[in-house]
Parts: C-alpha cells; structure tokens; sequence
C-alpha cells in the first residue's frame, strides 16, 4: 500500500506530507531508515526487506486491533450488567424515599416531641428538687437560728446552742446569704438576717466559752475545762480553741518547770545531774501532754490539729529549756573551762616529741600530774561530759517523739518517705532552743571530749608502766600474766570506749561525726606517735658491738611495744563492734569496707532512726578501726623486721650451719663402707636423725624466749618473715649440693628437709598444734620440699613429670629448667 504512488514521492528521497500512512509506528522505521526505503532501493534485496518490515509492522497493528476488537465485546456485557444494576437500586431509591415521607416521617416527629418533653420534665424535676433542698436548707437554718436564739436564753445550755451552731455551718453561705432566706428565716424573737444572727451568736458563744474556760482554769477545773474546750470547734473557733488550750498547758508547763528548778536547789544543784534531770522532767512533761491529750485534740478538731498545740509548746519549751541550760552553764562556769583546755599546752607530749637533747627537763613518767593541769579539773570536765551526754541523750529522744508526732507516716519505704518522716519540723529546727543545744552542749560537749581524751592519753604516757618478771632465758619463768603490755595501752584504751559510749549514746550525728574523727586523730599522732617514739629513741635493740645480741632488757622493752601495737588494733576492733552492736566480728581493714547494710545494726539503727544517718554513724565508726589498723600496721611491720634484723637474722646462718654439720648425703649402700668423718653419725643406720634434733634446739632457743613474750599475731608475723628468710637461706644451701647427692642420700636428704620443716614450723604452736598459721608457714618451704622431691623421684615419676602429667602439679613451684637442674644434682650409677 505504500508503494501504490511512486509517481508522487519526492525526488530528493524524503516522504511526501501528502503520504496516506499518519501512524507514527507506521512511518518511523521509514523516517529512521531513508536509505533503505523502497523508494530508495537500489536492489532487489533491499525491496525485500523493506518489504519485509513493512510485513512485520502491519502483523503487529493488526494484532493490536484484534485485541481492542476482543476487549470490547468484555467492556459491552460489563456496561450492559452496570445498566441493570442502576435500574434495581432506582427502584429501591424510589421504594426508601416512599417508606421515609410515609411511614417514618410521623414516627420521627412523635420521638422527638416524647424526648422534648422528657428533658423539660427531667429539668423541672432537678429544679424542684433544687428548691426543696434549698427550702430544707432554710428550714434547717431557721431551726438552728431559733434554737441558738432559746439555747442562750434563759435555759443558757452552751452544747446545744453551739451544736445548733455547728448544724448551721452545714448550710452553704450561699443559701445563708440569699434573699429567700433573709425572707423566711428571721422572726419576731429573732428578726436579724441569718448570717448576723449567727455570726453574733458565735461571736457571744466564743467570748462566754473563753472566760468560762479561764475561770476553770484559775479554779483547776479539769472538767469544765474539757467540757468548754470541746465546744470552740462546734463554733468554727478552732484557732481560738487551740490557742487558748496552748496557753494554758504552758501554763502548766511553766509552773512545772519552776518547780523542778527551785526545789531542792541549794543541796542538788551543784552535785549530781541536777540541771540534767530538770532538762529531763521538762521534756518529759511535754511529750506525756502531746501523748495524753492529742487523742482528744484530733477528735474534737480534726487529725492533725495537734501540731498547731506542740507548736506552742515548743515555743515554751524554748523559754524554760533556754532557762535550764543557761543556768546550768553559768552554775558550772563552761565558758571559763572552755578557755581553759583552749588554752592548756599539753606540755608532756609536746617535749616528748622534741629531739633528744631538747628533752632534759621532761617529766618522768610515773611523777605527779597534778602541776600538769594547770588549773583544769578533770574530773569536772568529766563530770560536765556526763551531764551534756544525758541533756544531748534527752533532747534527741524528745526531738524524735516531735518528728514522730508531727510527720504522716509515709506510705512506701522509699529513701525519699523515710528522709521526709524522720526530718525534724521546721518548727523544732528553728526553735531557740534547737540553736541554744548546739551552742551550749553540742560545740561544747565536742570541744571538752577533745580534750578529755587527748588530756587522758597524756596523762596514760605519764603514769606508763611497764611489766615487770619478763626474761628471755627459757629457765626462767615469766611472773607477769599474759598479754605484755604496759599500763598504758589498758588506760587509753578504757578512755576510747567511754568517749564512744558516751557519744554514741548522745543519739547526735553532729556528736559523733566530729568525736570519733577526733579519736582517730588523737589516737594516731598522740598514741602511735608516742609508741613509735618510744621504739625508736628508749628501746631500739641495737647491739653494742658488731654481730652481738641486743641488751635483754631492751630487746624485751621493744617486744612489750610491738604487743601495745598489736593489743591496740584488737582493742579498737573489740570497742567498735561493742558499740555497733554487731554480733560478728569487725572484719580486717584488708579485706575493704563491708556492706552499709552489715554495718548499720539494729543497736545503731534504734538510737539512729533515720536509715541515712545510722549508716554515717556506721561508717565513721568503721573508719576508726580501719585507719588505726592502718596506721599501726605499718609501724608494726617496721617494729618486726626491726626485730628480725638485730636479733634473729644473723643467728639464722649459723643455725643452719651447724643443723647440717658433718652431714653428707654421697651415701654407699655397701655393708662394709666407711662411717662418715663424725662420731655420733652412722650413715648405714638410716633409723637416726641428726639435722632435726640439732635444728630444732638452735630454732626454739632462738625464737621460743620471744614467742613468750610476743602476742600470738604479733609472734606470727615475726615468724613469718624469719622464716621466709629461712627458706631462701636453705634453698641456697640444696643448690649447693650439686654433684654431692647420691640416690640413697637424696632420700636421706628428703628426710632431713622434711624435718627441718616441721621443726621450723611447730615453734611457739607446740607439736602437734593444729594451728592454721603452722600450714601457711609450711608454704615457705614448698620450693626446698620440691627439690628433695625430684632427687628421690624414680624414673618413672620423672618422666611423668617431664611429660607433664600428674606428678607435675607436686612440683609446681619449681621451673621446668629448675627441675631439670635439680634432678642433675644427684650422682646416679
């Protein structure tokens, strides 16, 4: 078909615009390809291809419309089934809109006039009833008014004209301002509107009750004074009830405050706990009134209207507690003590720290300390103590009672319910008398313990003495008791556990917190200080010659330090956990510090109630013990090396010298052999033993005479580092028996070393002893056991061992090269 007018196309071989093919996929292979157009063929070849494209184009159009002719036999039935689908609902469209105009339409309008008319009946029924309870209201009103009137009349019965009051406070003021009750309400008895009515009623009612109540008062009428106390809050006079109540129990409280003050002055007042126990009897007069007429406050007032009452007796407590305790301490003249312990000069101490040629006017210990004092007293100061620690003991008691009292309990045991229960109101904290109790016992109290107990460590270093009947010779026995310790240790010690009884006792975190810091500090530059100086400059064991033994009464004097040392940190722990309370034994300071659940015990918890607060007072009572045995563990380490330097290490050498003298272990197993060089060895008789006896006799001469004298930790530690020295001194000595071994004198040489031990070990625990410290010991030697061990082992077991088996977990603290050159020292045929 395109090839039907050749005569019309173009000569320059372009498609004419007047082509009868307008497809655009009909004329782009034509339009792509012009050099292949049949117009343009130059061959037959070409003609045919295009002519077949021109095939191909036309078979794909021709499908495509196949398609749409097909399709649209589909979209016909589709359009035809949406057609009579239209002509059902235009009929049911037709029906619905019938039934509504017909049937519904009345319905609907019958519905809405019955809910129209429900809703005005529902809301004529609420005003009706509004008005009801507003006539009741009027009608309760005009009740209360006319009988409050007829109650203060003749009859003047007070309960029923303020209950008629209390039934009219029920009614709201609008209904008592409102005009429909100042229309209805007054009468000819009580024309005055309803709010003037009542409000002159109560204000009369409040004025009566208050001179009923003071004259009741004046005449110590408990009854009326109940009776007439009880009716302010049935006539919305609360305030003034509380207030008038407060009054007169501090009243009361007052009286009972200068009584107790004035009575028996003249013979108690500057003897015993006078002044403690007036602090104790106003305390106590104040919590049996909260405790015994709280319960009648909260029920005729409402919970919790108490407070408005302990407020106001606080306030009083304020003026007579204020009273007590400046009398108190103008009576026992603090101010001037106070100046006077800021002023002592310690002078003991201070000269015995000084350099030795500074020191020629020291007192001698034992002398009299009565020039010491200087003008204080310390049984005064003591006295004074006693006195703060009961009045600080009873104000924390009487502030808990308060904090009880006036808190709500909270409702979940969180840290943030339990800080808000046991935190003091506002009131207390604030009070004069909270501020007068720290500037009069508290600061005080912390300032005179300071003193006391330095001053008591003072005097303890004066008065020293030291224990007598010690020796070093074993043929002697020791005439003092055991532990040897000077007189010192015991005194101070004393002092340490009254000072924290006392504070603790006080219930005061402010106390304890600053006192135990103090102890810590006393103890450590005044106590361990004085001890280390004393080891250093009075009883170092230094030898007079070279390579001699120390003086026996100055290697003893040093020994009896190193036991004040050790006694100390047992005694510290002991005071601690008597004063937590603990049931288990405080643990090491090694061992870090325990859980604060561990630490705060019930003891602490009882005079602490505030969980934050019992576990600071824990703490700080942990610290002391920690720091002490920190302190004096490392000058106990010195003292003991001391020791081992001037008096044991270089007797050791000798010792093991002669343990081993004469003693060969190149042993033939021939009968006829030739005996060893000594006399009292026989090498064929493998029945005795030379090295332990001999060994055993030097050791325990050696450290048996300062095992008596030492304290048993003290003594195990001097024992352990002797005897790791010990153990390398006897390492050296099996290797240098290389090639000086045979197989029956490797066994024969396990046999001494095996002794050897025990006897090094069994030293001041006796033979036999089961003590935990002979076995830790015994790890000391383990390398020196291992190296017998090899030279006896047979040659399986050393096979075994080189190939790693079992039997190299026996000698494990030996290296394999170590091994190795071990097994080489022994000669074997």
């Amino acid at each position: 078909m395109a090839l039907s007018q050749p005569a019309a196309a173009p000569t320059n071989g372009h498609v004419s615009s007047s082509s009868p093919s307008t497809s655009p996929e009909t004329l782009s292979p034509v339009l792509e390809s012009p050099q292949t157009d049949v117009f343009n063929a130059s061959s037959v070849a070409e003609i045919k291809a295009a002519l077949s494209r021109l095939h191909s184009q036309e078979a794909s159009v021709t499908a495509r419309l196949d398609a749409l002719v097909t399709s649209q036999k589909d979209l016909s039935r589709e359009l035809g089934r949406l057609d009579l689908m239209r002509a059902h609902i235009g009929t049911q469209t037709s029906t619905t809109r019938s039934i509504s105009h017909g049937m519904l339409s009345n319905a609907a309008g019958t519905a809405d006039r019955i809910s129209s008319a429900v809703r005005r009946l529902d809301l004529e029924q609420e005003r009706v009833k509004a008005t009801l309870e507003v006539v009741e209201q009027v009608a309760e009103l005009k009740a209360c008014a006319l009988g409050v009137a007829g109650s203060m009349g003749a009859s003047q019965d007070w309960e029923t004209a303020a209950s008629y009051l209390h039934r009219a406070a029920q009614v709201p003021l609008t209904v008592i301002n409102g005009a429909f009750a100042a229309e209805m309400v007054p009468t000819a008895e009580v024309p005055d509107p309803p709010s003037v009515t009542l409000d002159n009623a109560a204000e009369s009612l409040c004025g009566l009750f208050l001179r009923e109540f003071d004259k009741a008062v004046k005449e110590n009428d408990g009854a009326k004074i109940t009776r007439f106390f009880k009716l302010f809050p049935l006539i919305g006079r609360s305030e003034v009830g509380l207030d008038v109540y407060g009054r007169y129990v501090c009243q009361g409280v007052a009286a009972r405050a200068r009584s107790n003050l004035n009575a028996d002055y003249g013979s108690q007042a500057k003897d015993g706990f006078f002044y403690a126990n007036a602090l104790t009897k106003l305390f106590e007069h104040i919590a049996q009134i909260i405790d015994g007429h709280g319960g009648l406050v909260e029920r005729h007032y409402g919970p919790r209207k108490m407070g408005r009452v302990i407020e106001r007796l606080q306030v009083e407590a304020d003026v007579q507690g204020g009273i007590i305790l400046d009398t108190w301490s103008d009576e026992r003249h603090v101010d001037r003590k106070l100046m006077d312990i800021k002023s002592y000069a310690f002078t003991f101490l201070v000269q015995s720290f000084l350099p030795a040629q500074r020191t020629s006017h020291l007192p001698a210990p034992g002398a009299s300390a009565a020039t010491e004092d200087e003008g204080v007293d310390m049984k005064e100061i003591d006295g004074i103590l006693n006195e703060m620690a009961i009045m600080l003991c009873r104000w924390s008691l009487y502030c808990r009672f308060l904090t009880d009292t006036c808190n709500p309990p909270g409702d979940d045991e969180t840290e943030e319910d339990d800080s808000q229960r046991f935190s003091m109101p506002s009131f207390l904290q604030e009070s004069s008398l909270a501020r007068k109790v720290n500037d009069k016992l508290i600061s005080p109290f912390n300032a005179m313990t300071t003193f006391f107990f330095r001053r008591s460590v003072e005097k303890a270093f004066q008065l020293d003495e030291s224990p007598s009947g010690l020796t070093l010779n074993l043929q002697r026995p020791l005439k003092a008791d055991p532990p040897h310790i000077t007189s010192a240790v015991d005194d101070i010690m004393y002092i340490v556990n009254k000072v924290l009884q006392q504070s603790i006792a006080t219930s005061q975190e402010a106390v304890v917190t600053n006192v135990i810091p103090t102890l810590s500090r006393v103890l450590g530059s005044d106590f361990i200080g004085m001890t280390q100086r004393k080891m250093r400059d009075e009883c170092y064991p230094r030898a007079p010659v070279q390579g001699g033994q120390p003086p026996e009464q100055t290697i003893i004097a040093f020994l009896v330090q190193i036991n004040n040392l050790d006694l100390g940190i047992d005694y510290i722990r002991r005071i601690v956990q008597n004063n937590t309370g603990s049931k288990q034994p405080l643990p090491p300071a090694s061992e870090g510090t325990p859980d604060q659940s561990a630490l705060a015990t019930e003891h602490l918890r009882s005079l602490f109630p505030a969980p934050s607060s019992a576990h600071r007072v824990a703490q700080t009572l942990h610290s002391l013990a920690t720091s002490f045995e920190a302190k004096v563990a490392d000058l106990l380490s010195d003292g003991i090396q001391v020791v081992f330097n001037n008096v044991i290490k270089h007797r050791l050498r000798p010792l093991l010298a002669d343990a081993f003298r004469d003693i060969e272990y190149h042993l033939s197993d021939t009968p006829d052999a030739a005996p060893a060089s000594h006399d009292d060895y026989d090498p064929a008789d493998g029945s005795k033993e030379l090295v332990r006896p001999r060994f055993a006799s030097g050791w325990t001469e050696l450290l048996l005479p300062l095992a008596r004298i030492l304290t048993a930790p003290a003594f195990d530690r001097l024992l352990t580092v002797t005897i790791a020295y010990f153990a390398r001194l006897l390492e050296k000595r099996l290797w240098s028996y290389q090639g000086r071994v045979n197989a029956l004198g490797a066994a024969r040489l396990e046999r001494d070393i095996a002794g050897l031990v025990n006897a090094a070990v069994d030293v001041g625990y006796g033979a036999g002893a089961g003590a935990p410290g002979r076995y830790r010991h015994r790890e000391a030697f383990a390398r020196c056991v291992q190296m017998t061990l090899i030279m006896g082992m047979d040659e399986d077991e050393w096979d075994e061992v080189l190939g790693g088996g079992e039997a190299g977990e026996v000698v494990e603290k030996l290296s394999r090269e170590e091994r190795v050159r071990v097994r080489a020292m022994v000669r074997r045929v």
